[in-house]
């Protein structure tokens, strides 16, 4: 077989020992090329790189995921192949061409949506089909429009207006007025990141589809790594610049993904050479994740006692509610637990019904199920935000009525004070726990914990400043300074980029495993509900809501994510909840 060398224009055969003349193999020019192209923000000493010396070559009908890291610089590259940004040095190429500027031959689809909101879904999609088909009869317009609203299935919903969408919905409206201005690339900026894990499944679905009808070049950008196995032809991550050299993020080795088509998420489940490549793409992340490590000066914690505590004077008199023969066993309890809501028109319904659990001291269970399963309903019941309308929850022997210090809740969106700094936020909890204490020990407390989630560096910052990481590292940080006898964490992670989340994970076991408090986590995530639990509770949907079945997570701890990827239980694990979620999604 003839070997081929690669030059920059042209293919030429190899031949040994043979002088006849080949004719040149034009090698097919690339629909989009960037050649060492750098960008970054600033000017003079305040100049920071963000893209050095990007090289990229993607061919007609390529589905391309990058994945990476927040901040590495993922939108600044897709917004300068769209041409909202120019580069500094290098440049790109649209056809051998070199782009000067955005054009509808390469639409971009954004993380939020960019909808009028006084149009509606009709009107929002007729606005890109005028703009480019302006020279085409009306009648044509008006089928057109229709087409690519039918294409992302919301014929039903053509007149309303993006309030009165779903989030899902919304993103849609965007993808199909994305696609009626027939652009030769469509680009995917993080569209599915803020949405939930059911109606992000669907969306995949959908993007998939609409690729294979005509196999329009697609570049995703993603931190989503199983996002860009189900998608993607190729993924590429964008490795972090280094802190110290101040050089901006470079493109790192290329994963060929030639799963066949189309893929099924149970079945790729059982597939190794999906498994293969989402080891080697999850340990290549972990090796070149920014974020830092735990600072090495932690300060010492001291040994109190929180007003919460059965051990505490106050306390040592009190009775428990019920006589239980080993409390350590049910030390949470959850009896025939009911929500009751209204319903417009009259009538009430049972999102929660006859929800029954114990839970052991120690333990660290996740609650998972789909959207409006009622999840987040039983967690808030337990933290004693939400009214419990039938049965009862038992802590340590005492009925759960109202909030308490006794209970660390750490919600989807941080709730800091954003005039405060870290430390003054953790404070404010601290002082209500421990009175008693002097303050220099209250310091202490908040100094350990803040060190521990890796703030020690930044604890006097103000939580305005702050990353949503940092903030949610604050607020976890404020839970366990609580001393609380259960942590209840409500998709604490649910509103940052699945790498982020990667990291916070680690924090968050770190710091469990030197308490080892009783804790509660609700998540949509199969991987984060394994990884950090002793047992995952799974949720029929709702109304009428209850514990389907439990899975025990036999894996050994300290646990991570490199161990989890590793061990011969992870994928039979990953497949039983896998298969819960999909047979309740055909029950919704």
């Amino acid at each position: 077989m003839t070997a081929v060398r690669k030059h920059d224009d042209y293919l030429t055969p190899a031949l040994a020992g043979n002088t006849s003349t080949v004719p040149l193999q034009i090698a097919k020019t690339p629909l989009l090329e960037m050649r060492q192209v750098s960008k970054g923000y600033g000017t003079g000493a305040a100049y920071q790189p963000v893209l050095s010396g990007l090289d990229l070559q993607i061919q007609e009908g390529e589905f391309l995921a990058i994945v990476g890291f927040s901040g590495t610089g993922k939108s600044t590259l897709i917004r300068q192949i769209a041409g909202l940004l120019k580069p500094d040095s290098g440049t790109v190429l649209k056809s051998g061409e070199p782009v000067q500027g955005p054009g509808p031959d390469r639409c971009l689809v954004f993380q939020s949506y960019s909808l009028m909101p006084w149009l509606t879904v009709w009107d929002n999609v007729a606005l890109a089909v005028n703009a480019v088909h302006k020279r085409q009869s009306r009648r044509k317009r008006k089928a057109l429009t229709a087409h690519y609203i039918d294409l992302v299935n919301l014929s039903a919903a053509v007149h309303k207006r993006p309030g009165e969408l779903s989030g899902g919905m919304r993103q849609r409206v965007s993808v199909a007025r994305a696609l009626a201005a027939k652009p030769d690339i469509l680009l995917l900026d993080e569209p599915l990141s803020a949405l939930d894990a059911l109606t992000r499944a669907k969306l995949q679905d959908e993007i998939t589809r609409i690729w294979e009808q005509d196999r329009k070049t697609v570049i995703l950008i993603t931190n989503d790594v199983d996002e860009g196995l189900l998608l993607a032809d190729r993924i590429i991550p964008l490795q972090p610049g280094g802190a110290g050299d101040k050089s901006g993020a470079t493109l790192g080795p290329e994963f060929q993904i030639e799963l066949p088509r189309p893929r099924d998420r149970r079945e790729l489940n059982h597939n190794p050479d999906f498994i293969r490549l989402r080891k080697e793409i999850t340990q290549y992340l972990l090796s070149v994740s920014p974020n830092a490590k735990q600072a090495s000066n932690i300060v010492s914690l001291p040994k109190v006692v929180p007003i919460t505590s059965r051990e505490h004077p106050a306390n040592r008199d009190e009775k428990p509610v019920t006589a239980v023969e080993d409390p350590l066993q049910r030390y949470l309890e959850f009896s025939q637990i009911t929500k009751t809501y209204p319903v417009r028109g009259g009538g009430n319904v049972n999102v929660v019904e006859d929800f029954n659990l114990k839970v052991k001291k120690g333990e660290f269970v996740s609650v998972i199920g789909h959207s409006g399963c009622g999840k987040s309903t039983v967690l808030t019941m337990t933290a004693g935000l939400t009214d419990i309308s039938g049965g009862a929850i038992i802590l340590d022997g005492k009925e759960v009525v109202g909030a308490g210090p006794d209970r660390g809740v750490v919600f989807q969106a941080p709730s800091l004070f954003p005039w405060l700094s870290a430390y003054e936020n953790v404070v404010l909890g601290v002082n209500k726990v421990f009175p008693h204490l002097q303050r220099a020990e209250r310091r202490e407390i908040v100094e350990h914990y803040l060190t521990r989630v890796g703030l020690g560096d930044a604890m006097h910052k103000k939580a305005a400043d702050l990353s949503n990481g940092m903030k949610q590292r604050v607020g976890i940080a404020r839970a366990f300074a609580l001393s609380p006898k259960l942590l209840l964490l409500d998709e604490p992670f649910g509103m940052l980029d699945s790498l982020t989340r990667w990291d916070l994970q680690e924090v968050l076991m770190e710091v469990w495993s030197r308490t080892e408090v009783t804790a509660m986590i609700v998540t949509h995530d199969v991987d984060e509900a394994i990884l950090l639990a002793d047992r995952v509770i799974m949720m029929t949907n709702g109304p009428q809501a209850r514990v389907g079945e439990i899975l025990e997570v036999d894996l050994p701890r300290p646990r991570s994510r490199k161990m989890l990827l590793e061990h011969p239980d992870y994928y039979r694990l990953r497949e039983s909840l896998l298969t819960f979620l999909a047979e309740c999604e055909h029950t919704h």
